[in-house]
């Protein structure tokens, strides 16, 4: 990982989303402060007393789950740790991606630090460790109803047990630790329990879609705006006397980007009273961008929410100088699991009216442009086979948007019979933000088009750049190779987190 960016040291002050991208998307290495350390030792000498008390407190001295009322010896608490994640380590399916694994892991270690769990700072030390040497377990992305699985697959990378990628190349996770010179996790009470606990796995994977949704909303009143200049847009309907009585502030900050992006066109100078109204796909980009913006602020509240909370279970909780072994339910994930829903609807949304522009881009009926973005239609298609497959995505996203945290089952012999589904639900989330950037690539690649068959082109201020700089990597279309090859490579622009800092360095009055 190269260009390392600025280590992230937690304990400091109050944890957010962006720190658990920085270390798992970029690479930064992870610390935690003093004050942090000391939360942890305190809970720790803590979970050592009670193991040696005699008295039964749950999973430092008892069995899991419905086994709860199973009271162990102190000689078999080691024991315990290690089947618990042995047992617990069944994930099913592809591995998760690298970047996935390591917000996991960033986001566990965050967990530990509020000093609530009572896990061994060895444990602590052991992840950390593992990230900053890039040692990653492979971790199976399925097989969760809200914690467990995905952590327990995590925590045998510390026992030497399982498989890791490292250094290019996977291997046996014995092996790396070898050769950075580790010594496998010794676990003692608790630490088996307190790695599979808690909401870290849904909480990193949510914190990887909150950044890849903040790039989302950009693009999309970028890509929008152009194609309500493509289609010669009334911009009547963006004018402040209408968005200031619509008070939401979502729909403020789209507003006020499509109007600074199309400020100077004189394609729609031209065009301004040439009919009485747009489709809704065009007037209410505002609206429905703005919505979504919404959804994905309140989604940072929650997740940012959830990264400073203790989660787990039970929890050390030190009163009047003493401390408590509490067992309730914080490793419930449904803020986090509801978060991701609903922001999956968001993401569906902006994918939705995006397929509905590049309909029109390509209508002939709805537009003054080429038939098919091309001028040779008859002998050639054009871009019309490329809003097929916008539809065909959005019409996945519709089924990604039905939510996950609504689902129940029944597990741990009656104990466990209420379910947050929040790895599915920030898994499903990807997913869809995926293939939103698919469709957002196709109507960037259509308005581009457009841009070219339009006759004196004196584009708005900002959409001009984008037309620019889309064409500095994709050509104008004209059917001599595949299309999918132009669409890969302007999804892999806007998955490019420099295209867009290069455009808002040239054009720096757009909102996040």
């Amino acid at each position: 990982m190269n260009n390392q960016p600025s280590p992230v040291i937690i304990g400091q002050q109050t944890a957010e989303w962006r720190n658990v991208v920085q270390v798992a998307r970029q690479g930064a290495h992870l610390s935690l402060s003093a004050c942090a350390w000391e939360r942890i030792n305190l809970a720790r000498r803590a979970v050592e007393t009670f193991s040696d008390s005699g008295q039964p407190y749950y999973g430092i001295n008892t069995g899991l789950g419905a086994l709860c009322h199973v009271v162990l010896d102190r000689s078999q608490l080691q024991q315990l740790s290690w089947h618990t994640l042995m047992s617990h380590s069944c994930g099913i399916g592809e591995p998760l991606k690298r970047e996935q694994v390591r917000a996991i892991i960033c986001a566990a270690v965050i967990n530990y630090s509020h000093g609530c769990s009572g896990v061994s700072p060895e444990v602590v030390e052991g992840l950390i460790r593992l990230l900053n040497e890039d040692i990653v377990p492979r971790v199976p992305a399925q097989g969760s109803v809200g914690y467990l699985s995905h952590m327990a697959h995590i925590g045998l990378a510390l026992l030497g047990e399982g498989e890791v990628e490292f250094r290019g190349r996977v291997m046996p996770a014995r092996q790396a630790l070898d050769a950075i010179g580790m010594e496998a996790v010794i676990l003692g009470p608790k630490d088996g329990l307190s790695l599979v606990n808690g909401t870290p796995a849904m909480t990193g994977l949510a914190c990887l879609t909150l950044a890849d949704a903040t790039r989302l909303a950009f693009w999309a009143d970028v890509i929008g705006a152009m194609s309500f200049e493509a289609l010669r847009g009334q911009l009547d309907a963006l004018s402040p006397a209408v968005i200031q009585r619509k008070t939401h502030r979502g729909v403020q900050q789209s507003s006020e980007n499509l109007r600074r992006l199309l400020q100077d066109s004189q394609v729609l100078a031209r065009s301004q009273g040439e009919h009485l109204q747009d489709a809704l796909s065009l007037r209410s980009i505002p609206q429905v961008h703005g919505a979504c913006r919404d959804q994905l602020t309140h989604a940072v509240g929650q997740v940012n929410a959830e990264l400073n909370s203790a989660t787990d279970n039970p929890m050390l909780i030190k009163e009047e100088g003493e401390y408590r072994v509490i067992s309730q339910a914080n490793p419930h994930g449904e803020s986090v699991a509801m978060a991701c829903d609903l922001l999956a609807i968001a993401v569906c949304e902006w994918s939705s009216i995006s397929e509905r522009r590049s309909f029109r881009l390509v209508t002939p009926q709805a537009n003054k442009l080429p038939p098919f973005l091309t001028y040779g239609s008859g002998v050639k298609s054009g871009m019309m086979i490329a809003q097929y497959s916008a539809s065909s995505l959005v019409a996945d996203n519709k089924r990604l948007a039905q939510p996950a945290v609504t689902d129940n089952y029944l597990t741990s012999g009656l104990q466990e019979d209420h379910l947050s589904l929040g790895e599915s639900s920030a898994l499903k989330l990807d997913k869809a933000l995926d293939n939103a950037f698919h469709v957002l690539a196709i109507e960037y690649l259509l308005a581009a088009q457009a841009f070219d068959l339009i006759e004196q082109p004196l584009f708005g201020c900002g959409t001009g750049l984008a037309w620019r700089q889309l064409r500095e990597r994709v050509a104008f279309y004209e059917e001599e190779h595949s299309l999918h090859l132009d669409i890969r490579a302007t999804y892999e622009l806007l998955r490019d987190e420099s295209s867009l800092a290069a455009l808002c360095r040239l054009f720096p009055q757009l909102n996040a």
